[in-house]
């Protein structure tokens, strides 16, 4: 059956947020003599909950002022955020998909404020049939497969008739889970972490081209 949709990750897969959002956790854990290991913070990645950072820290160190913590972290990720772009490859695949009139959507575990928030930096919100987040919700967050089964409910399609693309086991594990072939496309955070259940991994979507990937044999 021909793929009529492109079903993308957000945070660490359009945009490398996940970067940033890691760096400026290990900045403050380091301002209190710690680490945040990356097993730790795996947890976190693509889903909702299953690792409170601050609980660790004060685990670690012993109380903090969390308010003060927050606040400074969180406009620590903002500076490293405004410097992100668009990972390689994204623009030319959401241009084929288009030219070959593919439906596109965002399927997030994120909040749709957030995601809003970075489209508009970026000018890409014309880009995407349909944006599908969690919006706190930790019951719809991956890797729980809800969001993607929404996601072709939304724009009308089975799921051999989608990709998905994801950056996290979380959200390899909730695309597969929803019957969708998965390509994994990890960023310098999550290259480390198992994703040894995608379908294909690439380092990059620029690696391999849309149409190239539409002409690979797929179960």
């Amino acid at each position: 059956m021909p793929i009529r949709a492109l079903l993308f990750d957000f945070d660490g897969l359009i945009v490398d947020t996940e970067t940033p959002s890691y760096a400026s956790w290990q900045a403050v854990y380091r301002e209190h003599g710690q680490e945040l290991p990356l097993d730790r913070w795996a947890a976190i990645i693509g889903t909702i909950g299953g690792f409170e950072p601050l609980d660790y820290l004060e685990e670690l160190h012993g109380p903090i002022d969390r308010d003060a913590v927050t606040t400074r972290r969180r406009e620590h990720e903002l500076e490293l955020l405004e410097i992100e772009e668009l990972r390689p490859g994204i623009l030319d695949y959401l241009e084929e998909a288009e030219r070959r009139g593919l439906k596109t959507a965002i399927v997030s575990s994120s909040s749709r404020q957030w995601v809003d928030r970075h489209l508009a930096r970026l000018e890409r919100a014309e880009h995407f049939d349909e944006i599908i987040t969690a919006d706190h919700d930790p019951e719809r967050s991956k890797p729980r497969p809800t969001l993607y089964l929404e996601a072709l409910d939304r724009l009308g399609v089975s799921a051999d008739e989608a990709i998905a693309f994801e950056d996290s086991p979380n959200g390899v594990e909730a695309a597969k889970a929803a019957g969708i072939y998965t390509v994994a496309v990890p960023n310098s955070v999550t290259i480390a972490l198992g994703l040894e259940n995608a379908d294909l991994l690439l380092e990059s979507l620029a690696e391999l081209s849309l149409r190239e990937l539409l002409e690979l044999p797929q179960p």
